[in-house]
């Protein structure tokens, strides 16, 4: 499997704070089927340049590779980018997805967006550098209409959850339906420690398997793996 979404790299914003805990996160991945993991630390336009969050996410990763073993899952370098109003015309906006990829994971408010926030998503889907990946939509149920949903599918626009939507006893459902319709593209950990935050994507891949069946995760991982192939990026 793809770990879609983690906080691996150590240092770097509120996931590990060492590459001891690195390493564990990817130990405990690894145990759980994982062979690729996307590194996806938190990127703020408002407080830092990319040139600046580039610079601290290799020094993190460099730091960490040097304490990898040959079993671990291989880390593609990626960015929880947050959405702020005016995104669209960042430039360097490329420089932030996963790997070689065009990929982009990015973090949506947790309230009603608006027609503004609605219509830049759709200018972001269309740039034609990158491909638009909403984090953790799970979150953003609450908050917006069906209609809302349907837009941005037909936008072309993916969709990114966390293993824990395939566990919580009033979500389960909601998330295998979801999943099994194709309105679910990537799964992540979103880990961030052991302790708090720590890898659940087995409880993910045990609900998927009992309840879709062996054949449905097989395809799922595989669609993920051909997303990356098609994006450029070597797995």
């Amino acid at each position: 499997m793809i770990d879609w979404h983690s906080h691996v790299l150590p240092g770097i914003d509120d996931g590990s704070k060492s590459v001891e805990e690195s390493l564990a996160l990817l130990s405990c991945l690894r145990a759980q089927g994982v062979h690729t993991v996307i590194a996806t630390p938190h990127y703020d336009a408002n407080i830092e340049s990319v040139h600046s969050f580039l610079q601290r996410r290799e020094n993190s990763y460099r730091e960490l590779s040097r304490r990898i073993d040959a079993e671990s899952p291989q880390i593609l370098l990626g960015a929880e980018v947050l959405y702020y109003p005016g995104i669209s015309r960042l430039a360097e906006l490329s420089a932030l997805t996963i790997g070689e990829s065009k990929l982009l994971l990015l973090e949506m408010p947790l309230s009603k967006w608006t027609e503004y926030t609605l219509r830049e998503l759709e200018e972001i889907a269309r740039r034609g550098d990158v491909s638009l990946v909403l984090a953790h939509v799970e979150r953003y149920f609450p908050y917006q209409t069906d209609t809302t949903w349907l837009r941005l599918y037909e936008s072309g626009i993916l969709m990114q959850v966390n293993a824990s939507f395939f566990t919580g006893f009033f979500q389960k459902r909601k998330a295998l339906r979801l999943l099994r319709e194709g309105k679910i593209h990537l799964i992540g950990s979103d880990c961030h420690d052991m302790k708090r935050r720590p890898p659940t994507l087995d409880q993910a891949i045990q609900s998927i398997s009992k309840n879709l069946g062996n054949q449905f995760l097989h395809q799922v991982n595989e669609y993920g793996i051909s997303l990356l192939s098609q994006n450029n990026t070597t797995l």
